[in-house]
């Protein structure tokens, strides 16, 4: 487990610039180490915000694409192709324009997939798919970079206060029912699954997500705050604006960056 460390942004267009920097940096170390990457992504309006700004930086073409396998955090459990859900933000804000593998772009199952709207045995199929990549001895791929937006109510992925998603210790994907914000019905990585991961980074910006940003950073409980149950093994990142960070305590606050 590693301690959170805040990163301090003046906005929110600089954090997303910075932060698409830094993925490049980490994906190419990665490939230069491994000859391939592991990377989760995440949605919402920071997650996408992100994409966007890695798809008009030059340097996105340092990354081998053809080396790259992208997972999500969590997904909307609607149709495929539905303006909704994250896989087809994410093709619009950046991987429709980038030479990515199709094998490796792993999407969450869709409502109107094989598993029908059965979000469970969904969940199942990509928990099944992770182990398969992941090989013997792990429940999921050794994540270079996972990604995770957090919301004002400090949910992360599809994991929010008090559902039992969040108190979830043996299985790496789930089935949420009854989600407080639209649409009730998703699948979610756990925090086992977002434990594996090299580096966990959090993205929060805006004035909205300053309260929550200051709980989980103040040593609130997981269940009570997701974010603050979210973890790398060797690295922990909290990339925000300096609106999100606003209210962090003075010992958690670090300089604004550029």
């Amino acid at each position: 487990m590693s301690a959170p460390r805040p990163v301090v942004h003046r906005s929110k267009e600089l954090m997303a610039e910075a932060t698409a920097a830094r993925l490049v940096t980490a994906v190419v170390d990665a490939q230069s180490a491994r000859g391939t990457a592991s990377v989760v992504l995440t949605g919402g309006r920071n997650g996408n915000g992100l994409l966007a700004a890695l798809a008009a930086a030059p340097a996105r073409d340092a990354i081998d694409w053809s080396r790259i396998d992208l997972w999500w955090g969590d997904e909307r459990f609607l149709p495929e192709g539905d303006p909704e859900r994250n896989v087809t933000q994410a093709r619009e804000a950046l991987l429709d324009r980038v030479p990515l593998d199709p094998a490796r772009v792993h999407a969450m199952p869709a409502s109107d997939g094989p598993y029908g709207d059965d979000a469970d045995a969904a969940a199942a199929a990509y928990a099944a798919e992770l182990a398969a990549a992941a090989g013997p001895d792990a429940d999921v791929p050794a994540f270079d970079v996972l990604m995770l937006g957090v919301g004002p109510d400090t949910h992360v992925a599809s994991l929010f206060p008090g559902l039992p998603a969040v108190r979830e210790t043996g299985r790496t994907v789930v089935g949420v029912h009854d989600a407080p914000k639209p649409p009730p019905t998703r699948i979610s990585l756990t925090l086992p699954a977002i434990r594996a991961a090299r580096e966990v980074w959090l993205l929060a910006a805006g004035e909205d997500k300053a309260e929550a940003a200051a709980f989980a950073l103040s040593g609130a409980a997981a269940t009570e705050a997701p974010a603050a149950g979210a973890h790398g093994r060797e690295r922990t990142l909290w990339l925000m604006d300096a609106a999100a960070a606003a209210k962090l305590p003075a010992g958690l606050r670090p300089p604004v960056s550029a």
